[in-house]
C-alpha cells in the first residue's frame, strides 16, 4: 500500500464506529467539554476525580444519547490563583459547558464570581456557608453545607447536660463558616459557647502547643474542633501531647472532617481516640457495594503510590453530580459556537473576551432544582444547594469509627435511625472511659474559684468575716459557710476557692445582697455565699443552686397573758368531733354496765327511769371518781378498769391543753397585732421588700441590725418605743427563738419563700453539682448537725396550743370499745346458754323472745337456789311454760343426784 498511515486511520474510524454502540456510546454524539478542576495532590481529589471518571462511563454505557461529556481535568495544586487560572483556561480555550470544582471553598468564592461573569454553572464540593447559591444564580452546591450539622452537634452536647463548649476552628472561610450557626444552635440549647480558638493553617507546632496550653486553663472541657484533615492531624497529635486526651474531655469534630477522617494517617487515629463527630448518612444499599468494590481496584490501579484509602461521601457526591450535570446537558443539548462574544472587542480582559454562554441560562436552573436517587441516597438539589437528611454519629476507636447513633431534625438522636426510642449513646470517651465527662473542671493551673461574702456584722451565726491584723488573711466562718464547705468536700472534683469580702476600705459593707449578686453578673465574683435569699428579681443575673434553708417567713410576738373573754372556753380544748365520740362511749360504757349488772345487783334495779338515772349518773360520776355504786360482776369490774384508764388519758389531756390556753395568748393571725403598733425586721433582710404587701394597713415598720435590738425592742413593745412584733425568715427566727423561748412564739400564718441559696455565673455547671450535693447533705444527718451547732434547737411556737383531735386517741377508744363488746358477748353467751331450754321449746319465735326478755329483766337469785328445786326456779322464772310430769321428775331426779 503507498500510503499506510491513511490505511490505519481508516481502520480506527471503522473500530471506532464498531466499538462505540458496543459501550453505549453513540458515535454521532455531540461532544460537551466540561471542565474538572480539583487537587490532585490530596486524597479527596483523587477520589472525586476516580469517581467522576466512573459515573461518565455508566451514565453512558445504559443506553444511547445525543450527547456525550468530555471531562477536561485540571489540577488546582491547592491554590486559589491556580484555581482561578485553570477555570480561565477551560473557559477561553476549551469553551466548557460547566465546571465542577473546586473542592476549597476559598478557591470556590473567586471561581463563583467567574461563573456568574460568563454564565456557566459552577457544581461545587465547598461547604462553606459563607458561599451562598442563593445569591449566585449560576453556583450549584453539590454537597451538604456545613452548617445544617450544627443542630446535631448541639443536640449532642444537650445530650450529655454539658453548659459550656469551646469552638476550635481553622482559621478560614471554611472553619469560620460554621461558627455563627453553631452558636445560635447551642444558646438556643442552653449552652454557652465560652471560649473560641482560632488556628492558623500555617500555624508551628510550637504555637500549636502554646494555643493549646491557653485552651486548657478554660474551665470547659468539651471542644467543637472544625478544620481540615491535613491541619487536624497535626492539632490533634499536639493535643495529645499536651494532655489534652485524656480522661474528662470530650472532643467532638464537624464534618467534613469526620467523613474524610479515614484519610488521615495512623498516627493521627492513635491521637484521636475517643472522637466523637458528626457526617452525613449514606444509605448501605447493594449499589453502593457493588460500586465501592469497582472503584477500590480503579483507584488504586490509577494511583498506586498512595495507601489504602476508603470511599468518601465527596466522591459520591461527585458522582452524582457529574450524573445530573449529564441528564441536564442531555436535555438542552450542545450548541455551536458555545459562547456569544462581547459586542465592544476592543480593550477587553481575558474574562471579558470569553463572552457569555449560550446554554448556561438554560442549563443552571436544570441542575439548581434535580431529584434523582443516587449512589449517595436521596440525591435532592434545591434552589441551588444539596438539601441534608440525616446525621451519622461516630466515635473514634481502635483504628477507625464505630457508628454509635443517629440524629434527624425529626426524631433527634437515637439509636438506630428514625427511631423515637431515646437511648443513651454507647461512646468510649477519652481515656478508654464509658463515663461521660462532667464537660467542665477546675484547671490545677487557673485562678481559684472567687466567692463573694457579705460582711454582716449583725448575724454572725449565719456569716462572719474576720481578718488577720498582722497577715490580712480572710477568715470567714458561720452556719452558710459550714454548709458550703461540706457541699464543696462532697464533689466528686476537687474546687479550689478563695472568699473575698464584699466591703469597703474600711471594713464596712459595700451594698445590699442585691449588689453584691451583681457583683456575680459583672464577674468579679464566680459565686455568692452566705444568707442569700432566692429572689426573682436577683435570677435574673445569677444561677441559684436550690436552697439550703428551711423556707418561709414567719411573725413573732411576745407571749402575753389571755385576755380573752370566751364563755366557751372550757369547750375549746377537745374539738367537736372528740366530744361527741366522748358521750357516745359514756352512754355505750353505762348501758353496757347495767346490762351485766341490773339482775345481780341492787343497786342497777327499780323503776325503768330509776335504772335509767342510775346508768347514766354511775357513768358520768367516773369522770371524778365518785360513783357510789358497787359492782358484783367480774365483767363489769375489767370494763370499768379499762374505762377509769380512758377517762384518766382524756381527763389529763383535756386539763393540759385548758391550762395552755389559758396562760399563753393563741394568736393565729397578724389581725391579733392591735393596729398601729410598729413591726420589726432585719436591716437589709429581703423581707423589707414585701413587707407592706404582706401585712397592709394600720402598721408602721421599724429596722433593726442584731438580735439583741430586735429582743430589747418586742420586749419593750410599741408603746415604749419598741415593736408589737418581728417577721423574718424561718432560720433568723429559729435563731432568735433557740436564745428567747420562753418570752416570744412564732405564730402563723408562714409566708412561702425560697429560702436561702448559693448563687453563681448564668451557665456555670458547677449549680446542678452543688444542688445534687445539698439534696446529698439533707438526706444525712450532717444538715441537722450544722444546724443545731449554730442556729440551736428548735424554738418555741403556738401549734400545740390547738384543739385535740379523734385522731390522738383512737387507740384509746379502740381499746375500750373492745373491752365492752367482748364483756358484752361473753354476757349474752353465759345468758343464752342458761336459758338455752327457751331456745329449744316448741313455743314460738316471739313467744321464745318475750320469754327471754322476762328472764333478761327478772332478778337473779342466787340465794334461793338451794331451796328450790330447778323445776321450781325455771317454773318461777318462765311461769308460762308449762312442765310435764315426766319433765318434773327428770328435773327431781337431777337435783337427788
Amino acid at each position: 500500500m503507498k500510503n499506510p498511515q491513511f490505511f490505519w486511520l481508516l481502520l480506527l474510524l471503522l473500530m471506532r464506529l464498531c466499538v462505540a454502540p458496543l459501550n453505549g456510546l453513540n458515535a454521532t454524539s455531540a461532544e460537551a467539554d466540561v471542565g474538572v478542576i480539583l487537587d490532585f495532590g490530596q486524597t479527596v481529589g483523587r477520589i472525586c476525580k476516580t469517581c467522576i471518571s466512573m459515573a461518565i462511563e455508566d451514565f453512558y454505557s445504559n443506553r444511547n444519547y445525543s450527547t456525550m461529556i468530555v471531562p477536561h481535568f485540571r489540577d488546582s495544586s491547592s491554590d486559589v490563583v491556580a484555581a482561578a487560572s485553570a477555570a480561565v483556561d477551560l473557559l477561553k480555550n476549551t469553551e466548557v459547558m460547566a465546571i465542577l470544582g473546586p473542592q476549597k471553598s476559598i478557591q470556590a468564592d473567586f471561581m463563583i464570581d467567574i461563573g456568574n461573569k460568563v454564565k456557566v454553572p459552577i457544581i461545587s464540593l465547598a461547604t462553606s456557608p459563607a458561599l451562598s447559591p442563593k445569591e449566585s444564580p449560576y453556583f450549584i452546591r453539590s454537597a451538604w453545607c456545613s452548617s445544617s450539622q450544627a443542630k446535631s452537634i448541639a443536640a449532642i452536647v444537650k445530650a450529655f447536660g454539658w453548659r459550656e463548649v469551646v469552638l476550635i476552628y481553622e482559621d478560614t472561610n471554611y472553619g469560620s463558616g460554621l461558627v455563627p450557626f453553631l452558636t445560635e444552635d447551642l444558646l438556643k440549647n442552653n449552652v454557652l459557647v465560652s471560649y473560641q480558638s482560632i488556628v492558623s493553617p500555617f500555624v508551628e507546632n510550637d504555637q500549636f502547643l502554646q494555643q493549646l496550653y491557653e485552651v486548657k486553663k478554660n474551665q470547659a472541657r468539651v471542644f467543637v474542633v472544625h478544620m481540615s484533615p491535613v491541619l487536624a492531624s497535626r492539632f490533634f497529635q499536639m493535643a495529645k501531647e499536651a494532655g489534652m486526651m485524656n480522661k474528662g474531655y470530650a472532643w467532638i469534630i464537624a464534618d467534613p472532617l469526620t467523613s474524610l477522617i479515614d484519610s488521615v494517617d495512623s498516627e493521627t487515629i492513635e491521637a484521636m481516640q475517643g472522637v466523637v463527630g458528626v457526617k452525613a448518612y449514606i444509605p448501605r444499599t447493594n449499589e453502593l457495594k457493588n460500586f465501592t468494590r469497582r472503584w477500590s481496584k480503579r483507584f488504586h490501579k490509577d494511583n498506586p503510590d498512595v495507601e489504602r484509602t476508603e470511599l468518601s461521601v465527596f466522591g459520591l457526591w461527585a458522582y452524582d453530580g457529574i450524573t445530573a450535570l449529564a441528564e441536564a446537558i442531555e436535555r438542552v443539548g450542545v450548541t455551536i459556537p458555545r459562547f456569544q462574544e462581547t459586542v465592544d472587542r476592543g480593550n477587553l480582559t481575558d474574562i471579558e473576551v470569553i463572552g457569555t454562554s449560550i446554554t448556561g441560562p438554560s442549563l443552571a436552573p436544570l441542575i439548581r432544582n434535580f431529584i434523582s436517587k443516587g449512589l449517595s441516597g436521596d440525591y435532592n438539589i434545591s434552589n441551588g444547594q444539596l438539601q441534608p437528611s440525616a446525621f451519622e454519629i461516630v466515635n473514634v476507636i481502635g483504628n477507625g469509627v464505630n457508628t454509635v447513633g443517629f440524629w434527624t431534625e425529626q426524631k433527634g438522636i437515637s439509636k438506630e435511625l428514625n427511631s423515637a426510642k431515646k437511648d443513651n449513646l454507647a461512646i468510649v470517651w477519652p481515656g478508654k472511659t464509658t463515663d461521660a465527662p462532667k464537660g467542665w473542671e477546675i484547671p490545677l493551673s487557673g485562678e481559684k474559684l472567687k466567692v463573694g461574702v457579705p460582711v454582716n456584722k449583725g448575724f454572725s451565726e449565719f456569716i462572719k468575716v474576720e481578718k488577720d491584723a498582722e497577715t490580712d488573711a480572710v477568715k470567714v466562718t458561720g452556719f452558710c459557710i459550714d454548709v458550703f464547705e461540706e457541699v464543696m468536700r462532697s464533689l466528686s472534683y476537687a474546687v479550689p476557692f478563695e472568699y473575698i469580702p464584699f466591703e469597703t476600705l474600711d471594713g464596712q459593707s459595700a451594698g445590699d445582697y442585691d449588689e453584691l449578686v451583681y457583683q456575680v453578673f459583672l464577674q468579679k465574683y464566680d459565686a455568692v455565699v452566705g444568707d442569700v435569699t432566692i429572689l426573682a428579681n436577683r435570677s435574673r443575673f445569677v444561677d441559684f443552686t436550690i436552697p439550703y434553708s428551711e423556707p418561709g417567713v414567719a411573725i413573732i410576738v411576745p407571749i402575753k397573758e389571755n385576755k380573752m373573754n370566751n364563755a366557751w372556753i372550757f369547750m375549746k380544748p377537745l374539738t367537736v368531733g372528740l366530744w361527741l365520740t366522748i358521750g357516745a362511749f359514756f352512754l355505750f360504757t353505762g348501758f353496757v354496765v347495767w346490762v351485766l349488772e341490773h339482775r345481780v345487783n341492787k343497786e342497777f334495779r327499780g323503776p325503768p327511769m330509776q335504772q335509767v338515772g342510775t346508768t347514766l349518773w354511775f357513768s358520768f360520776s367516773t369522770l371524778v371518781y365518785a360513783h357510789r355504786e358497787e359492782v358484783i360482776s367480774n365483767l363489769t369490774r375489767f370494763i370499768v378498769i379499762v374505762w377509769m384508764f380512758v377517762v384518766l388519758v382524756l381527763t389529763s389531756s383535756y386539763n393540759a391543753n385548758l391550762t395552755s390556753m389559758l396562760t399563753v395568748q393563741q394568736l393565729q393571725s397578724t389581725d391579733m397585732i392591735k393596729k398601729g403598733e410598729y413591726v420589726g425586721f432585719q436591716n437589709g433582710s429581703s423581707v423589707a421588700a414585701f413587707l407592706k404587701s404582706m401585712i397592709s394597713g394600720g402598721y408602721s415598720f421599724r429596722n433593726y441590725n442584731s438580735l439583741e435590738e430586735l429582743e430589747d425592742a418586742l420586749s419593750r413593745g410599741s408603746r415604749n418605743g419598741g415593736i408589737g412584733a418581728i417577721v423574718d425568715e424561718i432560720p433568723y427566727i429559729r435563731l432568735f427563738l433557740s436564745k428567747n423561748c420562753h418570752n416570744f412564739t412564732m405564730i402563723d400564718p408562714t409566708y412561702k419563700t425560697s429560702g436561702f441559696g448559693f448563687a453563681f455565673r448564668k451557665g456555670s455547671p458547677l449549680v446542678s453539682d452543688v444542688s445534687t450535693a445539698i439534696l446529698n447533705l439533707k438526706e444525712g444527718d450532717k444538715m441537722d448537725r450544722i444546724t443545731r451547732t449554730w442556729l440551736g434547737e428548735e424554738g418555741c411556737s403556738a401549734d400545740g396550743l390547738q384543739g385535740l383531735d379523734l385522731n390522738r386517741f383512737t387507740g384509746l377508744f379502740l381499746v375500750a370499745g373492745l373491752s365492752s363488746s367482748t364483756a358484752l358477748a361473753i354476757f349474752l353467751s353465759t345468758f343464752l346458754y342458761e336459758n338455752r331450754h327457751i331456745l329449744a321449746s316448741s313455743a314460738s319465735i316471739k313467744q321464745k323472745l318475750h320469754d327471754l326478755a322476762r328472764a333478761f329483766v327478772q332478778e337473779k337469785d342466787d340465794k334461793s337456789k338451794h331451796s328450790r328445786t330447778p323445776g321450781e326456779i325455771i317454773l318461777a322464772q318462765t311461769p308460762s311454760i308449762r312442765v310435764s310430769s315426766d319433765q318434773e321428775g327428770i328435773l327431781n331426779s337431777q337435783q337427788q343426784k
